[in-house]
């Protein structure tokens, strides 16, 4: 039987109580020395991928913990990923909440409620904004967060959508709902306003910002404190960047698909890049002491 390798760790690394934990849970493993480092197989890849996040969530081996094996061996059903993901899924629920309610943007009586100003229609087509220092001082402080939430058009949104369940469950496993949660509202916020500084008064919206802060969050942090969790498959952070200097050079909007929000863009994936450098960082001091 052919196997793959899931966790490969120094020897100096206590194995013991998840060792435990896996037979408790009846997953097949086995654990073999090579130069130094103790290594975990399992049968399959799709197995070692869910051991190594198990690892990344309970390396003690929690003795609370009670998912079951059989999970674990056939890989995790999308009601498993879900309750793995609680976090995730909220930020995306609401998200889907916020589209259906603005219509995808093309309701400007809802919309209105979550835009980085507030604006009203002058006639059919033209847009008026209310000053954003008006805005604040009106006490509508949310507003610098929720454009985040905004899509237009159903590609926008599914493509948006995809991208955050991928990265934000990989952030979730590894440092927790919270953790996630403050990223995304922080990357949203420092996103919005630097889009606001480049464009001043605009419609603009949607997750791609937050999605480059979380990439950048994943890459540095990978690079700095290697962790299963944030090794994203080859190409990822290639295409992403290449994606962003496409947008970039002004050809999507020649192309006529639409105005990019590039300060979003490259404001998200700086601040990512930081958050990283500094949660991996702090990962690697703490595993140095420990």
């Amino acid at each position: 039987m052919s196997v793959v390798e899931a966790i490969r760790l120094p020897a100096t690394v206590d194995m013991g109580e998840f060792v435990s934990l896996l037979r408790r849970l009846n997953v097949p493993f086995r654990v073999s020395e090579e130069s130094g480092e103790q290594v975990l197989w399992v049968p399959s890849a799709q197995l070692a991928e869910q051991v190594r996040m198990l690892y990344e969530r309970y390396p003690q081996g929690d003795p609370e913990f009670t998912v079951q094996a059989e999970p674990l061996r056939r890989g995790p059903g999308f009601v498993q990923q879900l309750k793995l993901s609680r976090m995730t899924a909220a930020v995306l629920l609401v998200t889907f909440v916020v589209a259906a309610v603005t219509l995808l943007g093309t309701s400007a009586d809802t919309l209105r409620w979550f835009t980085f100003q507030d604006f009203r229609l002058v006639g059919e087509d033209r847009v008026m904004f209310l000053a954003l220092s008006e805005t604040l001082a009106a006490g509508e402080w949310w507003r610098m967060f929720t454009p985040m939430l905004i899509h237009f058009g159903w590609l926008h949104l599914a493509m948006n959508a995809m991208w955050y369940w991928e990265l934000g469950r990989r952030i979730e496993y590894r440092q927790g709902p919270w953790m996630l949660l403050g990223l995304s509202l922080g990357f949203g916020l420092i996103s919005n306003v630097v889009q606001y500084g480049v464009s001043g008064a605009s419609l603009f919206g949607g997750l791609s910002g937050v999605l480059y802060g979380l990439l950048g969050h994943c890459w540095i942090f990978q690079r700095m404190a290697p962790t299963p969790a944030y090794s994203l498959p080859r190409g990822v952070v290639a295409m992403m960047l290449i994606w962003l200097l496409v947008c970039l050079s002004g050809v999507i909007d020649l192309l006529g698909f639409g105005s990019i929000a590039n300060g979003a863009h490259v404001g998200g994936l700086v601040a990512g890049c930081l958050s990283g450098f500094i949660g991996g960082l702090l990962a690697r001091r703490s595993a140095r002491a420990a």
